[in-house]
């Protein structure tokens, strides 16, 4: 048998029991068994008596048990009342009674249930093993004499009990324990051999079978608690038996006088071994040789299944007793103390290891014990930043993944990104997002690593995943494409149905003009018409005919989506990738919204059945013709077709109709004047004439005669000169007749929907003095409504008046104190503003040199946090606040102070906003531009 090398640790809190003078007499020389049970010890002493001692070791109950002999054994039914109690004088047959200790006999003690007389082949041997079954209705009796007797019957009725010896041998019995399930199972220990015997069930009054031809001493055997095995201590090593035979063995050569078990441990009692060899087995096992005195007995508590000692010491008397009971062992002394030993808590001993580097024995005790997996990737978490401290950078990152549900990923990517250590990096990104803990920033980070090591086909495996989508689908998108993976851009967004993202690449990244116009026609009509005015002036420059289709098809209602995308001709053929033809190789289903795992061929469709379905009518909202006009910018030509065919469309609504025929109108027009040959801008001049002929024409008069004198068109302008709603003109009528309270009543009825009117009336107002004075207070009015529309800035009003000199400046002189005494308002403020800026920046700079370069005194009395008296240890910041360490959820150098850190994080941003926005010049320029006060702008 190989040994094995026992660590040591102090995993155990000793402490001697304080026992009350009463009874620490009953600890003595008197004490001849001992036994708990129900959250009691009860004591046997060698003149009969049993006592009940609580848990706070007092005397509870004494009663007289037997009247002649000393009670040997003892056995409490835990969970019961029943007490089952030895007595024996060697001149008589041992004598078992049972007690129910919820009843009283007439003289006030407990009532016997039963008596037996336990009968023995040779009467001189005394009684060395006693077991009972949980109910009672066996109970076994091993003597010196190596025989063993089985008394069965109903002992808590007392309706009659059989005895029958069992087992006889030349070796004395030294253990008796039973083991219960569907059959109850005998085990018997000698002195030279273990045997077990069935005396329940199947297999019942068969002879004892031999487990190992070697034996134990008296002592040395006991059930493990947690298995229900049998462990004996022997001089080599200690031994699990169970019914099939011997199991695990672990090597401890010290001579063992007892054995228990205690919750996962092992208890020992070595007495001392002569000569060298105990000291090198001490030494080997992390007892110091040199702590044993002569002649003392050492207690051990070991953990069989991690091999580690958890307590060993060297007793100081012998032991006479261990017992186990409310939670803690407890062992009792020939000199009548008791020591009591407690488990550390699992905390404690964690930190135990961590002082030792023992990480993996660390969590070999976690997961022993059945912690929370939380707390256990805790412990794998402590691991990796040891291990990545050595630098064993792989190592740490098996912890660092096994502990990724409860760990901080930046953390762990931090440490990574400064070691550059890309490929541990990408398996921990990858398990982030196998576990759905990953962000888009991690999903980012991930595909750059993928596009730095150029690794296509991990980035194929990564977005080619089956199942549920681990990552942000946008991110991962935009990342590909940033990248310059096109292809694999466009599957994933073919894949998860989003096909504006399919359009997006189509014509942005892969230039595949034809192709976009070919998808877009396979959309329904709410996302074809959205990628259609997106890139409508795009496709149009490079695909007209066929964009101008699409547009003439969805703006007259007969939109169908594609089934059969028609290929693009040879003049509109690009370059090709593996990605070529995208848009006729997918399936429907993905271009609808739908997902799938893979992308498969269509299967041919019958001709007939195809055209049905595109016949069958499709129900969408048809957008105003309005909204295509500023596609066809610089393609008049697919404008012209474009309307002409929605001119042609019957039921238009009256306003479409009108935006309809003005356009053409103005478009026809326009042809004409690009055209110098005159039988074609003759044509184009007839085209026109014949839209606005008849009386019910839809182009209002004003539009008529705007775009006919821009053009010159002078059968256009034979048309009626008036019509309602021309402000500007009706106002310079008034202006031209010099009709000056004509001009005011128009001024104060159109002026607030025309603002330019002001502007105008104020140059008109201006124009001689006859009028200034016709005007009298307007001017005021007219001045103060541009200043408060912000129509023209004071300068262009100077301007505007110095032109003559009708105006005074006394005139104005109202207008202007205004607008000086509102600049110097402004001035005054920023002023203060600056003012309280400096004090404040001052004030700043010297708390920050005293807090360099002075001491600092901190007299806080009580925790910030939980407001309870300051002991150590205590975290001071310099900010004067101090807390309790315990009261912070970690202390390292980048710790903050929790009340100030949100009041520090606002002004860290604020300042970062500043930064970031020194870059910003479109934006200072676009302000700029909107901006009354050019010199005022603040980003």
């Amino acid at each position: 048998m190989a040994l094995t090398s026992w660590k040591a640790f102090n995993f155990i809190d000793v402490s001697p029991v304080k026992i009350p003078d009463e009874s620490s007499a009953l600890l003595g020389s008197d004490l001849s068994s001992l036994c708990t049970g129900s959250a009691n010890l009860f004591l046997g002493t060698i003149d009969g008596f049993v006592h009940i001692v609580t848990q706070g070791f007092r005397v509870a109950r004494s009663f007289k048990a037997h009247d002649t002999g000393s009670i040997t054994h003892m056995k409490q039914i835990d969970g019961t009342s029943l007490l089952v109690t030895v007595s024996e004088d060697l001149s008589n047959e041992p004598v078992l009674k049972v007690w129910a200790l919820n009843a009283e006999n007439k003289g006030g003690g407990p009532q016997c249930l039963s008596t037996v007389s336990v009968q023995n082949a040779r009467r001189q041997f005394p009684i060395s093993a006693f077991a009972v079954v949980d109910d009672l209705s066996q109970v076994a009796v091993g003597f010196a004499n190596g025989s063993v007797t089985i008394i069965r019957g109903d002992l808590i009725h007392d309706r009659g009990a059989r005895q029958r010896i069992v087992f006889e041998s030349e070796e004395p019995i030294t253990g008796l324990e039973t083991q219960e399930g569907s059959v109850t199972v005998l085990y018997i220990s000698t002195t030279s051999r273990i045997l077990t015997l069935v005396i329940s069930g199947r297999g019942q009054g068969q002879p004892a079978r031999v487990l190992d031809d070697t034996g134990c001493a008296l002592g040395c055997m006991t059930p493990d608690q947690e298995t229900g095995d049998i462990l004996i201590a022997r001089e080599d090593a200690v031994y699990t038996y169970g019914p099939r035979g011997r199991g695990p063995s672990y090597a401890f050569e010290s001579p063992k006088t007892s054995i228990r078990s205690f919750r996962d441990y092992v208890a020992l009692v070595c007495p001392p071994k002569a000569g060298s060899g105990r000291r090198e087995s001490l030494r080997k096992y992390g007892v110091n040789p040199g702590d044993e005195v002569f002649g003392t007995t050492t207690f051990t508590l070991l953990d069989t299944d991690l091999k580690f000692i958890a307590h060993s010491e060297a007793l100081v008397a012998p032991m006479k007793h261990i017992f186990i009971e409310w939670g803690d062992l407890f062992l009792l002394t020939t000199e009548g103390k008791i020591f009591r030993y407690r488990e550390k808590s699992l905390q404690q001993r964690l930190e135990i290891l961590y002082e030792r580097n023992l990480y993996i024995l660390a969590i070999n005790l976690a997961q022993k014990i059945g912690i929370d997996p939380l707390q256990q990737n805790a412990i794998y978490r402590k691991y990796g930043d040891f291990l990545y401290q050595r630098g064993d950078y792989d190592t740490a990152m098996q912890q660092y993944l096994r502990a990724i549900d409860n760990t901080e990923p930046s953390q762990v990517i931090r440490k990574y990104l400064d070691t550059q250590r890309i490929h541990n990096l990408i398996e921990y990104l990858e398990e982030l997002h196998d576990h759905g803990r990953a962000t888009v920033d991690h999903t980012t980070l991930l595909l750059n690593c993928y596009a730095k090591l150029k690794d296509t086909s991990k980035l194929d495996s990564f977005i080619q995943a089956p199942g549920e989508l681990k990552f942000d689908l946008e991110t991962a998108i935009a990342m590909c494409r940033q990248g310059g993976y096109f292809e694999q851009a466009a599957y994933l967004a073919t894949k998860h149905g989003e096909n504006d993202m399919v359009v997006d690449i189509l014509v942005e990244d892969s230039k595949k003009y034809a192709e976009a116009v070919e998808y877009i026609w396979r959309l329904e009509p709410e996302a074809a018409y959205y990628n259609l005015m997106k890139y409508a002036r795009v496709l149009l420059a490079h695909c007209p005919e066929r964009t101008t289709e699409l547009f003439k098809a969805y703006y007259t209602g007969q939109y169908r989506p594609h089934t059969d995308v028609e290929l693009p001709s040879e003049s509109q053929a690009q370059p090709t990738s593996t990605m070529q033809s995208l848009a006729s190789l997918l399936p429907l289903r993905y271009m609808t919204g739908g997902g799938g795992a893979e992308a498969e061929a269509p299967a041919p469709k019958d001709a007939t059945a195809e055209e049905n379905h595109e016949d069958v009518p499709l129900e969408y909202e048809v957008p105003k013709p309005r909204t295509a006009f500023s596609a066809f910018v610089d393609h008049s030509q697919e404008f012209i077709s474009f309307l002409e065919t929605l001119v042609q469309q019957p039921d238009l609504k009256r306003e479409a109709k009108i935006d309809l025929f003005t356009t053409l109108f103005e478009m026809y027009l326009d042809a004409a004047k690009g055209k110098k040959d005159a039988t074609e801008k003759q044509e184009w001049e007839n085209k026109a004439k014949k839209l606005i002929e008849g009386k019910d024409i839809p182009i209002s008069t004003s539009n008529v005669l705007l775009l006919s004198d821009l053009s010159n068109f002078r059968e256009g302008s034979t048309l009626v000169r008036e019509q309602e709603g021309l402000r500007l003109d009706i106002f310079r009528s008034f202006t031209s007749a010099k009709d000056t309270q004509g001009a005011i009543q128009a001024l104060r009825r159109y002026g607030p929907d025309e603002p330019q009117l002001y502007v105008d009336a104020l140059t008109y107002f201006a124009s001689s003095p006859q009028i200034l004075e016709e005007a009298g207070d307007e001017l005021d009015v007219v001045l103060r409504r541009i200043d408060q529309d912000g129509l023209l800035s004071p300068l262009q009003v100077i301007q505007a008046l110095s032109n003559n000199a009708v105006v005074t400046m006394g005139r104005v002189k109202k207008y202007l104190s205004e607008n000086i005494d509102r600049e110097r308002k402004e001035i005054n403020t920023n002023r203060r503003l600056i003012a309280s800026y400096k004090s404040e920046t001052a004030t700043k700079k010297e708390e920050l040199d005293n807090l360099a370069n002075q001491p600092i005194v901190f007299q806080s009395r009580r925790c910030q946090s939980c407001g309870g008296t300051l002991d150590l240890p205590t975290v001071h910041f310099l900010c004067r606040h101090s807390f309790h360490e315990r009261c912070l959820n970690h202390v390292d150098d980048d710790a903050q102070c929790p009340v100030c850190a949100p009041t520090n994080s606002t002004l860290r941003a604020i300042r970062q906003r500043q930064v970031d926005s020194a870059d910003q010049h479109d934006l200072f320029k676009a302000e700029l531009s909107r901006s009354r006060d050019r010199f005022g702008v603040i980003i």
